[in-house]
């Protein structure tokens, strides 16, 4: 499982790297492997949309099921990753890449205080496989 140390991480496997007031989103390597093959990428938000905290931003369907991805943080959608819905495969290929899904703009960054760092959420996703 790859875990990048420079993300926060939330317990419904989002990770967030943030840039400044910048927070850029997606789903995490652990969270892709439990999807297998994502087949499907829709937005429920869009850029200028106000949101709060877990929010339900994207629907992801695999061969396997439908989740959600939810928004670690509240703030604004400033863009989505327009090139997912065509590509959905990137998710498993690259989900800490091109792969990114949601860019916002942080509203109250003590709420990242909420999230883990990658040795915690390594050891929450260890704890949830036995």
């Amino acid at each position: 499982m790859n875990t990048p140390n420079d993300l926060k991480y939330a317990k419904t496997d989002e990770w967030i790297r943030v840039e400044g007031k910048t927070g850029t989103i997606g789903i995490s390597d652990f969270a892709q492997e439990q999807f297998s093959d994502i087949i499907y990428v829709e937005y429920t938000i869009a850029p200028k949309d106000k949101v709060t905290k877990e929010t339900q931003a994207v629907t992801l369907e695999s061969v396997k099921h439908v989740d959600y991805l939810h928004l670690p943080v509240s703030g604004t959608v400033l863009s989505v990753n327009e090139g997912l819905p065509d590509t959905p495969d990137m998710v498993n290929s690259d989900p800490y890449g091109k792969a990114w899904m949601v860019k916002i703009e942080l509203d109250n960054p003590a709420e990242l205080d909420d999230l883990m760092d990658a040795a915690a959420y390594e050891a929450y996703c260890k704890e949830r496989n036995s």
